[in-house]
């Protein structure tokens, strides 16, 4: 289709708009990391950049300080953090080191920057998903992202996201074309267990194998080192494994962790089926149920010629499947391009993906103002039960339509 002169003018005034809109939200969402105060005792209430410090900072210096930052009562007692540092792949400690060498502000500020490159690159990967010009649908994702809770989010909180999303997508879109750099993407998505073991796991049903062995071999052999280094100087393998089982009940016993928690944020079907019915379902059937229904589904897809689908349920999947909060959603955003545009093509056949993608969006939408408003008609539990409802119903809807359309 030749573009009319019309059209390209139009395409040059929305793209001057999605940059000029993408830099006001890039550089309001940067601003907490050069005015987040130094972190003391006195402070460790401190909201912005807490990510940054609690799993990032405070941990990779008290590896080079000779201690395990996986152990809480070690970094409570060293450094002023407010919550345990979880169980990342030991090599995020060597792989974000260069933030924690300098001083912290210094740090904050130069992670928050490539937090909001990757959330670019994310984009692009978006973009180039769905039948628009790159540069216009790149500067368009972007903006929005940046403007969205879930991206905004990002940068507040100094999270690791953007890059586990990236991993995530890449391992998805170059698993057929470049498997050796998805087999990378899939490792940095490792980045986070709770992201990379059911990726992983679908990966493999869908025919993937080389990719999802792959990536997950070359994250092991990652982080083997710094395993290796952390037995050694904790005396043994045992006292190690002490380490870590100490590490996951303190995890397991906090209010925004738990799954029993009224009050945590979690979006996974464990924990927002107890916060809805107040009924607790073990974790490890829930993780397993999901796993076996969306593999069989996604493999279903695949066959019926639908990937677009087939990737938007696997990411879904794994959000719902295991712990996560509402900014892990920021993996599907590819995918939600993708399936958006082909619900769009066909929109009374396709509901049920509309559906999913509405839902989905729930999330990106869930800005302070609306907050407040959820919360004065639903009070504190609806509001952070929101969130997990709309992802949760998003992979239901998707289900129904993998079965409908599969049978």
């Amino acid at each position: 289709m030749i573009a009319t002169p019309t059209t390209v003018t139009r395409q040059r005034v929305y793209l001057a708009v999605s940059v000029a809109v993408g830099m006001l939200g890039a550089w309001w969402a940067l601003r907490p990391s050069w005015q987040v105060p130094l972190p003391t005792e006195a402070n460790l209430a401190e909201v912005r950049m807490q990510d940054f410090r609690d799993a990032l900072y405070f941990p990779i210096r008290e590896f080079l300080a000779g201690g395990n930052p996986y152990d809480p009562a070690a970094m409570f007692a060293h450094w002023p953090v407010r919550q345990d540092f979880n169980l990342y792949q030991p090599y995020h400690l060597i792989l974000h080191l260069p933030f924690a060498l300098p001083g912290y502000r210094v740090g904050a500020v130069a992670f928050t920057v490539v937090a909001l490159l990757l959330l670019v690159v994310l984009a692009y990967l978006a973009a180039s998903r769905i039948p628009v010009p790159l540069a216009l649908g790149t500067a368009g994702i972007a903006a929005l992202l940046v403007l969205s809770q879930v991206g905004k989010a990002q940068l507040y909180l100094g999270q690791v996201n953007p890059l586990v999303a990236v991993g995530a997508a890449g391992a998805l879109l170059a698993r057929f074309s470049h498997p050796r750099l998805a087999m990378l993407a899939l490792a940095v998505a490792w980045l986070k267990p709770q992201f990379g073991l059911p990726l992983a796991i679908l990966l493999f049903a869908r025919g993937s194998r080389r990719v999802a062995v792959g990536g997950t071999v070359a994250a092991a052999l990652a982080s083997l080192p710094v395993v290796v280094l952390l037995v050694v100087r904790g005396g043994g393998l045992w006292p190690f494994l002490d380490v870590i089982r100490a590490n996951l009940d303190h995890a397991t016993g906090t209010d925004y962790g738990a799954v029993d928690s009224l009050t945590a944020q979690r979006i996974d079907l464990s924990a927002v089926f107890f916060r809805v019915t107040e009924w607790l379902v073990a974790e490890p059937l829930v993780l397993v149920a999901v796993l076996a229904v969306s593999v069989v589904l996604v493999r279903r897809l695949d066959r019926d010629d639908n990937p677009a689908i087939a990737d938007l349920l696997t990411c879904l999947a794994v959000v719902v499947a295991v712990v996560h909060q509402p900014g892990d959603v920021l993996i599907a955003v590819p995918a939600m391009a993708l399936a958006a545009y082909t619900w769009w093509g066909s929109r009374r056949a396709l509901w049920p993906v509309g559906l999913a993608v509405v839902a989905l969006a729930v999330p990106f939408a869930h800005l302070h103002l609306v907050d407040v408003a959820v919360r004065s008609v639903l009070g504190e539990r609806g509001s952070v039960t929101l969130d997990g409802v709309a992802v949760v119903v998003a992979w239901l809807a998707l289900v129904f339509f993998a079965v409908r359309r599969t049978t």
